[in-house]
């Protein structure tokens, strides 16, 4: 392919690694930024519907699906919770369907557990009862309230006055599905290039040689920076950078709102020989006045149980334990205005998360609201996450997908995946569907 007029993208100094031949100068017609679940799997869509175009997915680190898809819960949500009509609810339905037939296809392990949210107290029975109608809405499968007995019959251990019984709700090991979907990728032609960071962007010199048609043909030109100069052009981006999207998009000249704000999720995990506990997932009751969930029990594909996770402000945006700081990360969440209006909103239940994240005890507090017999010595520190959470400027969580570029000549060439939330791995092919057709719109693909 000719070289001709771009858009520069700088990355940190790093050594390019190709899981394909060495690539010292190639153009693509479309680069991905972003190996997360959501990146592959649209890179996976996008070079299936175009096989005749050349692709390629940029990762920062060395390896895929290394944080916010290599650290959830794995839990394959079913669609309840999400607004009747919104995005995060038709995709949830649609792509939990989806995962489940592709890791059918693919032989990756899954069990369909099931979930139960168990109301403990006569306040959160109407507050469930909403919660059913909504997943009908939802057009969720196979859900029913069931009273305290059937509870017990299907997780001994649990009380609970009433539940909202969803067995449609499973688990699975995303990182392999990540892996899967990159699989997908190159076999179908697909480029991933790993160790490579965007740290900027810019247009790139014209070429005469760049024209087709008497029209010039503008590619974007991908620079790392180091000891062999290594390149790569394309014609257009399409970022899926999780917890430094809006980094990406204020880069490439887009607006910088929202915010992403992360939080670190914390879980305990029951000792081995406790396990037996726990047979599927069990959930509390969302109270709408606080912006998480709570506590709740997740079976994991290995045979582990996770508990939690809390919700406290991460000090860093990939900072997995309590003492990873960052001063450039710390100083953009604390200085902006929206997480002080979330903050003050929220006092009492961010001061309660604070306490329990530092005291064992607090949390086994909660846990014990649903089985009893779980005790502090049942329990043990486990591993850690950390949420993109995007946040507008009045403070409010921003709960669906957002999508969008920007004009000139930098940022019409960019679709940017600005917000991608909780259950986006449930969603990852249903998102990618939808990612697709807007690339194709956007850039007339």
């Amino acid at each position: 392919r000719a070289s001709c007029a771009g858009l520069r993208l700088r990355s940190a100094a790093g050594r390019a690694l190709t899981t394909g031949a060495p690539c010292f100068c190639s153009t693509f017609d479309v680069a991905v930024v972003g190996a997360g679940i959501v990146g592959l799997a649209s890179a996976r869509e996008l070079v299936l519907r175009h096989p005749s175009l050349a692709f390629a997915v940029l990762e920062k680190e060395k390896e895929l699906a290394y944080h916010q898809s290599g650290h959830n819960s794995g839990v394959i949500h079913s669609g309840i919770y999400y607004t009747p009509g919104s995005l995060k609810a038709k995709l949830c339905v649609q792509g939990a369907a989806l995962c489940y037939e592709y890791c059918d296809q693919k032989g990756i392990p899954y069990k369909q557990c099931g979930k139960l949210i168990v109301a403990v107290e006569q306040d959160e029975i109407p507050r469930l009862k909403a919660l059913y109608e909504r997943g009908l809405q939802n057009n969720v499968r196979g859900l029913k309230l069931i009273g305290a007995k059937e509870i017990q019959a299907k997780e001994p251990f649990c009380r609970g006055l009433m539940a909202l019984d969803s067995p449609y709700t499973g688990i699975v090991n995303y990182k392999q599905v990540a892996q899967s979907y990159a699989e997908d990728f190159q076999e179908a032609g697909g480029t991933i290039l790993t160790d490579f960071e965007v740290t900027d962007m810019e247009m790139a010199k014209e070429s005469s040689s760049g024209s087709e048609d008497g029209k010039a043909i503008f590619v974007l030109l991908l620079l790392q920076f180091c000891k062999r100069g290594k390149e790569i052009y394309c014609r257009h981006i399409v970022t899926c950078a999780g917890l430094y999207s809006d980094r990406l998009s204020e880069i490439s000249g887009c607006s910088p709102e929202p915010r992403i704000v992360p939080f670190r999720g914390d879980y305990l995990v029951l000792k081995p020989e406790k396990c037996y506990m726990v047979k599927g997932n069990i959930y509390p009751v969302p109270n709408p006045r606080f912006p998480f969930l709570g506590f709740h029990f997740t079976p994991r594909m290995d045979g582990s149980v996770w508990l939690g996770p809390n919700a406290v402000l991460a000090f860093k945006r990939e900072g997995y334990k309590l003492s990873d700081f960052s001063t450039t990360d710390f100083l953009d969440a604390v200085l902006y205005s929206g997480l002080w209006k979330l903050v003050l909103r929220n006092l009492s239940y961010g001061l309660s998360e604070m306490y329990r994240a530092c005291f064992l005890s607090a949390q086994v507090k909660q846990l014990q609201k649903f089985i009893p017999e779980v005790t502090v010595n049942d329990v043990l520190r486990g591993p850690s996450g950390v949420r993109a959470q995007a946040l507008d400027s009045d403070g409010n969580l921003v709960d669906d997908f957002v999508f969008d570029g920007g004009t000139g000549d930098i940022g019409s060439r960019i679709l940017h995946v600005r917000n991608a939330p909780s259950p986006a791995a449930t969603s990852s092919l249903a998102i990618a569907k939808m990612i697709a057709d807007e690339v194709k719109r956007r850039f007339e693909l």
